[in-house]
């Protein structure tokens, strides 16, 4: 009898652990390889940015009690991301190409879900009286940019397709604050950066002299959405709402009716409104919105993986072979109607035929 009532007491303990385990919150940590103005936890010029100011991830489990959104700005940018994927402490993330392919190179178990600010430009702006008035002017000059970013490979590119290398500027590493104070000071002569130079030379602090905007697209920057490979792997269910609610954000980013509001949303951020209606001047937001991973945004990140080891920012080769993970992207455009909403490119940056 005592067996009997031990071994009943024992299973009564176990249900009532399995269930406690059963109801244990589960907590998506999300981190953005950025941060606002005078650190707000928004950002703005991508699907992501409008997801987390608009709330999409936490109206999408908003029935779920045991599921949590937390978000995580890094004013560290792409390679604080790269900590927090490697300590575990992140389970999805914006971030630029450079940082998350140095992550795939020094083995960071990550898979590719969606792009998201894809296509951004790059503007470099002299401070005043500088004298500086094009890229050959920078040589010997005091420059800043962020290392590891994805800002810094592509001011790589620019310099090199201007005759210039690393080694022939003083090169200044400094996040955003950073730059724009250093520049609104002329403690340095130049600055690689995007709307905070625009908002520099609004002011005319600064002035800019060259974007990739309208130039090779090489030159320019693309950026995704990227999932910790354990956590898909132990809540593929999750991840696909996850990557539905990203879609939603980057489909209501990418109506043009949309343009107004979506600038007005941007703005929790701190950055003003006619910051953003210029820094996504010429461009269509399906353009610059598009969550699609096409033969353009594969080949842009296979040529970066080359070009920064060519450069020496990442020390070995970068294997992208089952990196990128479109199924649940595939998955989210299918049943959400959106198969034709969003133009895919070829990798020689001609739309592909409908």
């Amino acid at each position: 009898m005592k067996l009997a009532s031990l071994a009943a007491g024992i299973a009564l303990a176990l249900g009532l652990f399995t269930d406690a385990l059963a109801e244990e919150p589960i907590v998506i940590h999300v981190g953005y390889a950025a941060i606002g103005v005078d650190n707000r936890p928004y950002s703005e010029g991508t699907s992501a940015a409008t997801a987390r100011a608009g709330e999409y991830l936490e109206k999408e489990f908003a029935n779920d009690p045991n599921i949590k959104i937390e978000w995580t700005f890094f004013k560290g940018a792409g390679p604080a991301v790269n900590e927090g994927f490697a300590n575990d402490q992140l389970d999805f993330a914006y971030q630029g190409d450079l940082p998350s392919l140095i992550g795939r190179a020094t083995g960071l178990k990550t898979k590719y879900l969606l792009a998201s600010g894809a296509r951004k430009p790059l503007y470099l702006a002299a401070a005043k009286a500088s004298g500086i008035k094009r890229i050959e002017d920078l040589k010997g000059r005091k420059i800043a940019l962020q290392r590891g970013t994805n800002g810094h490979l592509a001011a790589i590119k620019v310099l090199a397709a201007h005759g210039l290398n690393e080694r022939d500027v003083q090169v200044v590493n400094l996040d955003s604050a950073g730059t724009v104070a250093a520049l609104t000071s002329k403690d340095i002569d130049a600055a690689f950066g995007d709307t905070q130079l625009i908002n520099l030379a609004a002011k005319g602090a600064a002035d800019i002299i060259y974007t990739t905007k309208g130039d090779d697209p090489r030159f320019g920057r693309n950026a995704g959405v990227i999932g910790r490979q354990a956590f898909i792997e132990a809540h593929p269910e999750i991840t696909q709402r996850v990557v539905d609610a990203f879609v939603k954000a980057a489909k209501w980013s990418s109506d043009e009716p949309n343009r107004p509001a979506l600038f007005e949303l941007w703005h929790k951020s701190g950055t003003p409104v006619p910051i953003l209606e210029e820094y996504f001047s010429n461009d269509t937001l399906a353009y610059r919105n598009s969550p699609l991973i096409d033969d353009l945004l594969v080949s842009q990140y296979k040529e970066q993986a080359v070009k920064g080891k060519e450069f020496g920012l990442i020390r070995r080769d970068v294997d992208l072979n089952g990196w990128f993970e479109p199924k649940y992207l595939n998955s989210a455009i299918e049943r959400l109607g959106l198969k034709d909403f969003w133009q895919s490119y070829g990798a020689d940056g001609k739309p592909h035929a409908s």
